[in-house]
């Protein structure tokens, strides 16, 4: 392109801006999470404070980070006090000043802080006012930016664990489910204000988890968990997996002195036999590591299902070359001894053809460059406007 020697300014009405979500279908299967590639996709780390799941083994180059996994309970919690640390599967590694910590990192993070400056606990129906009943004792999915871009779309968060029986058989294929699942999802009609979703968390807007059976419980007095949306993190109530999926409540006291509560092995697993302890996710999410505890809910996790987004900003200009405007051509090979190659008679009209536009700036700096499919052809006959769309 030769340089401009004529430049047209914009006026306002030839300018607009638009918005594009663009989405992109998640699933994620529980046999990625757990069998296929034998835990080689499954990457612990020294800190112990999450676990980090691949698509492919992680040591590849060709691996992604999908998500990551994490648990914590508040410092409120009945899995905090010295009963439940007298049960432990782990001994005296049961790192729980670890899992207070992270429970209260996320709650900072997702949920914020009262008047009185002390850390929110993660709310059942997402009302974060004092009162109501609170999540105490949760896990955490975390989704890479890499799938969930910009955010999670609204209505289109599910996932599935294994609620009763036993586990998934780790070190068999093909994999076994047992009987008695659970779906949750971002499903609902809306909260008890009629609002679909909720605003006020400090990390973007949210939605309450629900089964299909509580769906029509708008209020939230069912909620499982919460999705939030921008953040990308899912956070579950430990207790889907110490009631029967029938009726599944938050945790507030020692399940042995809860008759609502059946106990399921959560499946704590050895590393070289199909192995799986019994004890009841309460024991394994206070009595053991981290990594533990997401071993065993990788082998009750079936699905998860999202569309993410993608948000497109544009600048729209539209560039319109007049009858009379852009008839002649400033690159050099246009003139061959002082005449205009495309003219075989004197009095023919001039004619030129577009190719490339060029925005520039109020100094008549280049800034961006359009190339055109093909070129137009111009005359003093024809006006030709032209739609050019600055994505950013």
């Amino acid at each position: 392109m030769a340089n401009a020697t004529t430049f047209k300014n914009f006026n306002p009405e030839d300018t607009t801006s638009a918005r594009t979500m663009l989405h992109e279908a998640i699933p994620i299967t529980g046999t990625i999470v757990s069998g296929t590639y034998a835990d080689n996709n499954i990457k612990d780390y020294s800190h112990k404070m999450f676990q980090s799941v691949y698509d492919y083994p992680y040591l590849s180059s060709s691996a992604n980070h999908i998500f990551d996994i994490t648990c914590g309970y508040s410092s409120q919690s009945a899995l905090s006090k010295s009963v439940y640390l007298a049960e432990s599967l782990g001994g005296s590694d049961v790192s729980q000043e670890k899992k207070i910590n992270i429970y209260n990192q996320m709650a900072q993070l997702l949920v914020g802080y009262d008047a009185t400056g002390s850390i929110r606990e993660f709310d059942q129906d997402g009302n974060i006012v004092a009162g109501g009943t609170k999540l105490q004792e949760v896990f955490f999915l975390n989704f890479a930016r890499l799938l969930s871009k910009d955010e999670i779309k609204k209505g289109s968060f599910s996932v599935s664990f294994i609620t009763g029986g036993a586990p998934k058989d780790h070190f068999k294929a093909p994999a076994t489910f047992d009987t008695g699942s659970m779906t949750l999802a971002d499903y609902h009609s809306g909260d008890a204000s009629g609002k679909s979703f909720l605003s006020n968390s400090p990390a973007g807007e949210y939605a309450v988890l629900y089964t299909a059976s509580t769906d029509a419980n708008a209020d939230g007095s069912s909620g499982l968990g919460l999705i939030y949306y921008q953040a990308g993190i899912a956070v579950i109530t430990a207790s889907i997996f110490s009631s029967s999926a029938a009726a599944v409540q938050p945790q507030s006291a020692h399940p042995q002195s809860n008759a609502a509560h059946t106990e399921v092995g959560f499946g704590l697993r050895s590393n070289t036999i199909a192995s799986f302890d019994t004890g009841s996710v309460d024991r394994v999410l206070s009595g053991t590591t981290i990594d533990n505890f997401a071993n065993g809910l990788r082998d009750r996790l079936q699905n998860v299902q999202f569309n993410n987004t993608t948000e497109l900003n544009s600048t729209i200009y539209f560039c319109r070359v007049n009858h009379n405007a852009y008839n002649y051509s400033a690159n050099p090979t246009y003139l061959t001894g002082s005449r205009i190659r495309v003219k075989n008679k004197k009095k023919d009209p001039p004619v030129s053809y577009i190719t490339t536009i060029g925005l520039y700036s109020e100094k008549n700096e280049l800034l961006a460059v359009a190339k055109l499919s093909e070129p137009l052809k111009k005359t003093p006959s024809n006006e030709i406007t032209l739609r050019v769309r600055l994505d950013y």
